[in-house]
């Protein structure tokens, strides 16, 4: 129990404040004096009390007393309220606002880590920190998960756990792929990604894969290469998805290609692939699906070649394409695919928010650079540039096409170059350019500097990194590559180049429908410069124009309504929901 302080008494000076030298020498006069003299000496008591409480007022003021325990203690307890009020507002994550969406995500998102059920629960948090603190940069998702995609995700990952490096199964399907033959069933069928091409590609074609491998109940094994476990963290728990070093034909990958013995395409030319029965003999076949790839190679996406291939224990996938399209064409996955992904166009953003998660030293990239230039923006407007003209830039036409966009779809705001202007808006925008080249960042930047917004708002222009020229095999290179998609999807508004593949990431990670630049012709900047696409989805660069069992050429992209030809690549395929139109 506290102890009450007693009201102050005469005979107690320790708690009677009024009884300091001058009181005594007032009540001495005051027994000398008349009643009168009483009267002059109250006044004058009270007008030394007065001057000194202000006196100890200022004393407070200046340095509080020692022994006012009480008073200083609800003046520290109001100093600590009023700091945690500073720092919850610092903490508090603004809505995201933009010329298009325009909505604040809910606490209770924010909360769930486990994006609707897509991730699984029970990893090491501390080992890959981005797979469960991500939600905490992004907005609430827009389009959930089916119920079905998450149920066939926790069934995968019973059936790698069951069959993955070194598991039992592993050892025994390994057995067959050292004899080169498979005489009956196996207990597990396995896919093997090789490690091919630049970052963005080998991002978008292990979805692919993943997704192959789901439909078709294959175990995805993935070839690190040179830098896949430096960026990327384990999606699946407790056993790992890299290709043990021991591989038996992991020191051919570099050399597989259409003239290899056990590429698909090549085995049909030569009919040598098949038993009796017609099935294929061999325990493994090379899949080429690379952008060079012939007609034999494309007969992959025919129903009756994967009917063929199903029961093969070991298929080696090389590719530099985006080919989930064309798994939508093949009408024994058709009903598959509709039950896990009903919105057509969320292929890429949930298989890519489920299996792509920063490594550590990856994710502090992202974050220290997110928390110092784009936190705390009212707006994040990403601009991914890609110049597939030779020569040293930066360009003209590319920076006048740049500037015409976003001017245009009023992404960011005009400037005045005749007379200031006073700034009465306190919103700001935060640019985030990336791109090989420092050109276009120093550009847009001084243009903004140099001269006021219309609207008064202030626009902060970023660039993390300028390499120059790709640098593929580069570890730190795609480090940075990396971060720079991931910071890019976490923008509010995007806008990208024709035919990237890392502004493809960037859109279907952050679930965002960009402004795409058309690819410009004779170095003339084209009008219009841009437009919005249809869907997040990535581009097939090089689908097949087979139609199956007709055995005849045919336009894949007018088929059904949900894969239609690109915006950016008019022979290209992509997934779009019944709804969109070119």
């Amino acid at each position: 129990m506290k102890r009450l302080r007693r009201n102050p008494d005469e005979n107690d000076p320790g708690t009677n404040s009024d009884l300091d030298g001058e009181g005594l020498f007032l009540r001495d006069q005051e027994r000398k004096c008349g009643l009168s003299s009483m009267r002059l000496m109250g006044f004058v008591a009270v007008a030394l009390m007065v001057v000194s409480v202000v006196f100890s007022v200022s004393l407070v003021l200046q340095d509080p007393p020692s022994d006012g325990v009480l008073e200083s203690g609800k003046e520290a307890r109001l100093l600590d309220v009023l700091e945690a009020s500073k720092e919850e507002k610092v903490l508090e994550l603004k809505p995201h606002k933009g010329p298009v969406d325009d909505y604040a995500p809910s606490f209770e998102a924010r909360k769930d880590k486990l994006l609707g059920g897509l991730l699984a629960a029970g990893f090491d948090e501390r080992s890959c920190v981005s797979r469960y603190q991500s939600v905490l940069y992004r907005k609430e998702l827009l389009h959930k998960p089916s119920p079905y995609l998450i149920s066939r995700l926790r069934s995968y990952e019973a059936l790698h756990k069951r069959c993955g490096p070194y598991s039992e199964s592993y050892n025994k399907t390994l057995e067959k792929l050292k004899t080169k033959h498979h005489l009956g069933s196996t207990d597990c069928n396995y896919l093997v990604w090789i490690s091919f091409s630049g970052l963005g590609n080998r991002i978008l074609t292990l979805a692919s894969a993943f997704l192959y491998a789901l439909l078709t109940n294959r175990v995805l094994l993935v070839d690190p290469g040179a830098d896949m476990i430096d960026l990327f963290c384990e999606p699946f728990p407790e056993v790992s998805w890299f290709l043990p070093s021991d591989f038996p034909l992991k020191s051919q990958f570099n050399s597989f290609d259409q003239k290899s013995p056990h590429c698909y395409g090549r085995m049909l030319k030569n009919s040598t692939f098949a038993n009796s029965t017609g099935f294929i003999s061999s325990s493994s076949v090379y899949l080429h699906l690379v952008h060079d790839y012939d007609d034999q190679d494309k007969l992959f996406f025919c129903d009756e070649d994967q009917t063929s291939l199903k029961d093969v224990p070991w298929l080696i996938m090389k590719t530099d394409n985006y080919f989930v399209p064309s798994l939508f064409l093949i009408p024994s996955f058709e009903q598959e695919l509709s039950n896990l992904f009903p919105r057509k166009e969320t292929v890429f953003h949930f298989l890519g928010r489920y299996l792509f998660h920063p490594t550590n030293p990856v994710w502090g990239l992202i974050t220290r650079y997110y928390q110092a230039y784009l936190a705390k923006a009212d707006e994040r407007i990403g601009i991914q540039i890609r110049v597939f003209d030779t020569g040293t830039g930066p360009f003209q036409h590319v920076l006048d096409q740049i500037i015409a966009c976003v001017l245009k779809e009023n992404l960011l705001p005009e400037i005045s170059r005749e007379k200031p202007i006073i700034n009465h808006s306190q919103r700001s925008k935060a640019v985030l350019v990336t791109s090989l080249s420092a050109g276009y960042f120093e550009k847009i930047r001084d243009m903004y500097w140099e001269h006021p917004t219309v609207t008064g708002e202030v626009i902060s222009v970023y660039q993390p990194s300028h390499e120059e020229h790709q640098q593929t095999e580069k570890s730190f290179h795609n480090r940075k590559a990396w971060a720079e998609m991931y910071l890019l999807s976490l923008t509010d508004v995007l806008v990208t180049s024709s035919w990237s593949t890392f502004g493809y990431v960037a859109q279907s990670l952050g679930g965002l429908n960009p402004w795409i630049l058309y690819k410009p012709e004779k170095r003339t900047a084209p009008d219009p410069p841009c437009r919005r696409v249809m869907s997040m989805e990535p581009c097939f660069h090089a689908p097949p124009f087979y139609d199956c069992k007709a055995k005849r050429g045919i336009d894949t992209g007018a088929l059904v309504p949900h894969v239609k030809h690109c915006e950016d690549m008019s022979w290209g395929l992509k997934l779009v929901d019944n709804e969109s139109k070119l």
